[in-house]
């Protein structure tokens, strides 16, 4: 509550500027120019959006063979791609076979009071 009594000391516009300088300085020497630009070559896209009536926009294109492999290895289920768990979350649950085959239970495991 003592800090209400008391007034603002006045800015001092040389120390203000002299910080300004150094905040400046440090941007400067952490950017960097990135000037190399290039198109990911594992998206097929277009830039344009085609019109919807417009017949040449509309003629079926063939299907690239590595994009569609890309894709359907993207698709698939991590068991299928890999041998292993890759993460902890997938080790729960990553054999998730059965121990015993359940091919012709006893009829007494399924209901013990039963008479047969």
């Amino acid at each position: 509550m003592a800090a209400k009594g008391r007034e603002k000391e006045p800015v001092d516009e040389v120390h203000q500027t002299q910080i300004m300088c150094e905040v400046i300085r440090k941007e400067l020497r952490t950017q960097k120019l990135y000037t190399h630009y290039h198109v990911n070559p594992n998206r097929k896209g277009y830039t344009i959006t085609r019109k919807p009536m417009s017949w040449h926009d509309n003629i079926e294109e063939p299907a690239d063979a590595k994009f569609l492999n890309i894709i359907h290895y993207a698709a698939q289920g991590p068991k299928k791609k890999y041998s292993e768990p890759q993460t902890e979350s997938q080790e729960i649950g990553w054999d998730s076979d059965p121990l015993v085959s359940v091919l012709t239970p006893h009829p007494g495991a399924i209901h013990p009071g039963a008479k047969w």
